[in-house]
């Protein structure tokens, strides 16, 4: 097993910790392989009464995929090893979904990116104090995959499409709010609520250690999200944005004009279809369509140079400006793969 994570059963519970936090906990390739393995043996084995799923660290859960070897690998003109890796990585996402038990996971400091895809698509997500949450990927030139769409399409309103495009990160009451996170449960309490779990089986614990989160900013968003992000396009959106003198559409614009505008476009269709389906398998397979031409045909490899290699902070993304990105662009990086489309 990877020295990146530990996996074991301990009383009723099989445990997988999260255990490279000088990386953030970010998620390998051989990680994701040993967390499907485990799915895959846990499911029926009766010596399993639930799942936790942890980290160790103060400053991350997990922050996010290791996408220094794609980038290694996208630049030399190998691209099969990421697309390797992203279906491999959705398959896993898919598995621990439809895991047919409970699964707890504790989620303290940053869960970003694929970190949201083994955090938030469990059955009780426990959030803390410092915990911050997001789908930053349109950030580097990605949609928010790992199943995230699914997650924000769930989101009261068009929340889903106000955080797919910006990024913005969710504190604890906000990543309940939007639907990452079901529980807040400061995080002194967790060593003897995880012990309580190992030795009862008993899910509820969850439940009597919870207490109420603090009000949620997004909700006092909610209704200028609506307003803002009901289009059907990305030009839809800032058209109405552009139109408005409110600070929080002037915010927005300024945001949006940061991120990748192909990634943006296609992260709000991907939302809406994601919407009209409500399945894990589905979603997964929408966002492969997009992260399988990402380096090739889209920013992800310009996305990774600014923002980790030479970190400049100066992409230059495909397209100037978000209103360029038409229909058409978005409709490419999306259409079937055909027998090389993600299967389950």
């Amino acid at each position: 097993m990877s020295s990146d994570i530990s996996i074991r059963i301990e009383g009723q519970a099989g445990r997988i910790t999260l255990t490279r936090p000088e990386a953030l906990n970010a998620l390998s390739y051989k990680m994701c392989l040993a967390i499907d393995a485990a799915l895959i043996d846990w499911a029926d084995d009766p010596k399993v009464t639930l799942l936790i799923i942890d980290a160790e660290g103060e400053r991350a859960f997990c922050a996010g995929g290791d996408i220094a070897e794609m980038y290694a690998t996208g630049r030399a003109g190998d691209f099969d090893y990421g697309r390797k890796f992203w279906a491999d990585e959705y398959r896993m996402n898919a598995r621990l979904f439809n895991f047919p038990k409970p699964v707890i996971s504790l989620m303290q400091g940053y869960t970003m990116g694929g970190g949201v895809g083994i955090g938030c698509h469990g059955s009780h997500r426990v959030v803390c104090e410092n915990s911050q949450i997001a789908m930053p990927e349109v950030g580097i030139g990605l949609i928010p995959d790992v199943g995230g769409t699914l997650v924000l399409s769930r989101a009261p309103g068009r929340m889903g499409e106000y955080l797919g495009s910006t990024a913005r990160r969710m504190s604890a009451a906000d990543a309940i709010y939007a639907g990452f996170a079901d529980y807040f449960i400061p995080q002194q309490l967790w060593p003897d609520l995880i012990q309580n779990l190992c030795d009862t089986g008993d899910w509820e614990e969850v439940d009597r250690a919870a207490i109420p989160p603090l009000p949620s900013d997004l909700e006092g968003l909610q209704a200028e999200v609506d307003a803002c992000f009901g289009g059907e396009s990305l030009r839809d959106i800032l058209n109405v944005l552009e139109h408005s003198e409110s600070s929080f559409a002037q915010e927005t614009l300024a945001i949006l004009a940061r991120n990748s505008p192909l990634a943006m476009g296609a992260a709000i269709e991907l939302v809406h279809r994601a919407r009209m389906r409500d399945s894990i398998e589905h979603a997964l397979e929408q966002e492969y369509r997009f992260t399988a031409r990402a380096m090739e045909k889209g920013d992800f490899l310009e996305g990774i140079r600014a923002a980790i290699i030479d970190k400049d902070r100066q992409p230059k993304w495909k397209h100037d400006t978000p209103k360029e990105v038409g229909v058409a662009a978005v409709a490419a990086m999306l259409m079937p793969l055909g027998a090389d489309g993600l299967t389950f």
